[in-house]
């Protein structure tokens, strides 16, 4: 069995046991060797799709520059949305859904058109998107204590989890990317803060690298993708029994809560 094959088998271990795996840079996977680490991935969305799952879209990770220099590294990840993954505004994510659950306050980005292009404005995405939603994506490891590095993240679908997406879609037009202050309330409390200059210094261009490199990798993005453009504040481990909600200016909220532990 080839590094690629075991690599995703430990990880599809670690979904279907819901026990946390050791990490898998290192003897497995090489330290820093991002392309080996796509190969995983894929792996797992080939084999997931051949079961039924149906992609819906793609999401950012690494987007703020303090976490890509604590991973040592220099530019977001990506990983793949499947519909079975969304959870409805309010709705509770049951005990033991996503190892290890953690979340954060995001915009989605939702196209009405295809994003084809090896090259890709900020124009073309603005273009592009039908409308925007406030968006909390949950965030799992199957790697054990989130002991992570770019190779262990990328390999575990950029340590995707669920996402939740909020009802009231407003247009580009209508939402300063830039500006829009985010707020992640836990149980009414602010717990994380911060803005879309956080994301790649503007959402909209973390969209614009995703649909490029998606591009060159024979995947480009579609219109009805939807896209989680990254974390706009740090993320926040999730307390069994709490509820959340990300407040963001201009799109509104979105909320979701966790049933208590098993």
């Amino acid at each position: 069995m080839t590094d690629i094959r075991r690599a995703a088998q430990i990880l599809r271990d670690a979904y279907d046991t819901g026990t946390p795996c050791p990490p898998l840079r290192g003897d497995l996977l090489p330290e820093g060797d991002v392309a080996t680490a796509y190969a995983v991935q894929q792996a797992q969305v080939e084999r997931w799709t051949a079961e039924g799952r149906r992609p819906v879209g793609a999401k950012i990770g690494l987007t703020n520059p303090v976490v890509q220099k604590a991973l040592g590294v220099f530019q977001p990840d990506f990983g793949v949305l499947f519909a079975d993954m969304a959870v409805p505004d309010g709705a509770e994510v049951a005990p033991g859904r996503v190892l290890q659950p953690r979340v954060e306050a995001e915009i989605a980005f939702v196209l009405g058109a295809d994003l084809p292009h090896e090259q890709v404005t900020v124009v073309d995405v603005v273009r592009a998107t039908d409308h925007l939603l406030p968006a909390i994506e949950i965030v799992g490891s199957r790697v054990a204590n989130w002991d992570i590095s770019i190779v262990d993240t990328v390999a575990d679908n950029a340590s995707s989890g669920l996402f939740v997406l909020g009802t009231s879609p407003r247009r580009v037009a209508d939402v300063d990317l830039r500006l829009c202050g985010a707020v992640l309330e836990h149980d009414g409390e602010p717990v994380s803060v911060g803005a879309g200059a956080a994301c790649l210094g503007n959402p909209a261009h973390a969209v614009a690298w995703l649909a490029g490199t998606l591009t060159r990798a024979g995947r480009p993005l579609r219109a009805g993708d939807v896209v989680l453009s990254g974390a706009l504040g740090p993320m926040v481990p999730v307390t069994p029994g709490a509820a959340y909600e990300a407040r963001i200016s201009g799109l509104g909220s979105v909320r979701t809560c966790f049933g208590g532990l098993r």
